[in-house]
Order: structure tokens, then C-alpha cells, then sequence
């Protein structure tokens, strides 16, 4: 019995050691009656510009009031922004914070003449906002990767996502002109 109780210890701390997949960046209740997804790049300046126009005044009116959440999906177009995708991923708890902070501030990091420039930059960027992550444990992750990577096929073949940002709103593409007036109409009409 003794032995049986040691492997069954043994397993679960197993079990615990190892690494939990990486799981969706979400503001707001999963259970919320409309879902908004944003396939966005971290390099690309009209999803910064999405973060500091019109995702707070969404956050106000719909994701804090329950009746919205909305899923920040990866769609890098370029190494630079891969690697700020794996770096968002990296720590769970933290992932909203991390992605709006390398929103909010992406030309502190976004900037080099070459992807060893940039990532130096990412890193000293991580390490001056005080996030407790180990940079390369993060971007040679091999599971976070493929999560961002699989973001990014998902976009593609089941939403047809060619730009970003791209919003999403109960598995529907918003074609029109990205501003707040116009997802509010729309967000009326599901309410």
C-alpha cells in the first residue's frame, strides 16, 4: 500500500511539474453573451492604435458590464512581432497586462535594423516593465510557439484574416471601417 501511495505522490507531482499549455489572453467574462476576437501583430501600429482608441471605451461599455469579452488572438507579420506573441504567452495571469503594455509602449521596443536589435530591445523592454519572465526560456518555448503559430492558421482558414487587426464578433468578420461608433452599432444589434 505503501508503495502504491508513493507512485500515485510521485505522478501527481509529475503531473504538476509539468507545463501548462498556453491559454487564450481574454478581458472579461468567458461567458459573456458576445464574443469579440482581435487577430492582431504586436508590430503593427493600427492594433496599438485598436488598444489605446477603441479597446477602452469597449471595456467600459461592454467588457466590464458583462456583456462582452473579447479574445486577443495572434497574428504575427514578422519576427519581431512572433517573438512579443511568445513573450505575451509566456506567463499566465499575466498575459492582458503584458499585451497592453507592449501595445501601449511598442515604439520603446519596436525598433533595430535587424531581429537581434529588435529582440535586445524586447528584452531590455520586458526587464524595464518589471514582468519576471526569462526571455529566452520564453521565445525558444517550443508549445508557446506552435500556440501562436496555430492563432495564426486558425485566423487564416477558418476567418480569412489577411490584416490586422481583424475583429471577430460571434464568429462573424466585421467588414466595416474599424472605429468605435461602428462596432458599438454593431454590438447593439446583439444585445
Amino acid at each position: 500500500m505503501k508503495k502504491i501511495y508513493l507512485f500515485i505522490l510521485f505522478f501527481f507531482g509529475l503531473a504538476l511539474s509539468v507545463s501548462a499549455e498556453p491559454s487564450r489572453i481574454i478581458s472579461g467574462k468567458k461567458n459573456a453573451k458576445i464574443t469579440i476576437i482581435a487577430y492582431e501583430s504586436l508590430t503593427c501600429s493600427h492594433c496599438a492604435n485598436f488598444h489605446k482608441d477603441i479597446y477602452p471605451q469597449l471595456k467600459i461599455d461592454y467588457i466590464d458590464t458583462g456583456l462582452a469579452n473579447i479574445e486577443f488572438r495572434h497574428f504575427p507579420l514578422d519576427i519581431a512581432a512572433f517573438n512579443a506573441s511568445k513573450i505575451a504567452q509566456c506567463k499566465d495571469g499575466q498575459g492582458l497586462e503584458i499585451l497592453e503594455k507592449l501595445y501601449l509602449k511598442q515604439q520603446e521596443w519596436v525598433k533595430g535594423n535587424n531581429i537581434n536589435e529588435m529582440n535586445e530591445n524586447l528584452k531590455k523592454f520586458v526587464k524595464n516593465q518589471g514582468f519576471n519572465i526569462d526571455f529566452e526560456k520564453c521565445i525558444n518555448n517550443k508549445e508557446i510557439e506552435d500556440f501562436v503559430l496555430n492563432d495564426r492558421i486558425e485566423g487564416t482558414t477558418k476567418f480569412k484574416v489577411n490584416a490586422t487587426p481583424t475583429i471577430i464578433i460571434n464568429n462573424k468578420k466585421f467588414e466595416k471601417s474599424l472605429n468605435y461608433k461602428n462596432i458599438k452599432k454593431t454590438l447593439e444589434k446583439l444585445i
